[in-house]
């Protein structure tokens, strides 16, 4: 009856259970099912979705990056005081191309996400400020660039 206490090892062994004896919890949804994308990725696949809709009608757009940031640089394009000078939060906007630098169109994630309700309404909404700014980049009219822009889709 004398059984010694063994010391613990310094390794420390991987969990087999929870403390309620259940089992570790394993992932949510599979990594092959969208609901384990994250809303970042699933907004830059509609950005993503948007580009090369566009792209199959202006093939010049391919030397262009398109960008998916957060939010807008505070202080606008101009970055003068740190201030917003206008009411309104841009959606996205255009860098052109200088110094071997490509052109650049970014989208801001997340003042088109607020102004959103469902991943339909976000997509419609994506490609819309994709057109605008592909159009002022390219200084044509939004509707030469998509003839369905403005369409309810």
């Amino acid at each position: 009856m004398d059984d010694p206490v063994q010391p613990r090892s310094a390794d420390p062994r991987p969990r087999r259970r929870d403390r309620h004896g259940r089992g570790m919890r394993g992932p949510v949804a599979p990594p092959q099912v969208p609901l384990s994308a994250s809303r970042a990725e699933a907004f830059t696949d509609l950005v993503q979705n948007s580009v090369e809709r566009l792209e199959r009608r202006w093939p010049q757009l391919t030397e262009t990056e398109f960008l998916v940031l957060e939010v807008p640089p505070l202080g606008g394009s101009d970055g003068s005081d740190g201030e917003w000078h206008d009411e309104v939060v841009p959606l996205g906007g255009t860098i052109a191309a200088a110094d071997g630098r490509p052109a650049r169109v970014v989208i801001y994630r997340r003042p088109v996400e607020i102004r959103t309700k469902g991943r339909d309404e976000r997509a419609a909404l994506v490609h819309e400020v994709v057109v605008e700014q592909v159009a002022e980049l390219l200084g044509l009219s939004p509707e030469s660039v998509d003839p369905r822009y403005g369409d309810e889709e």
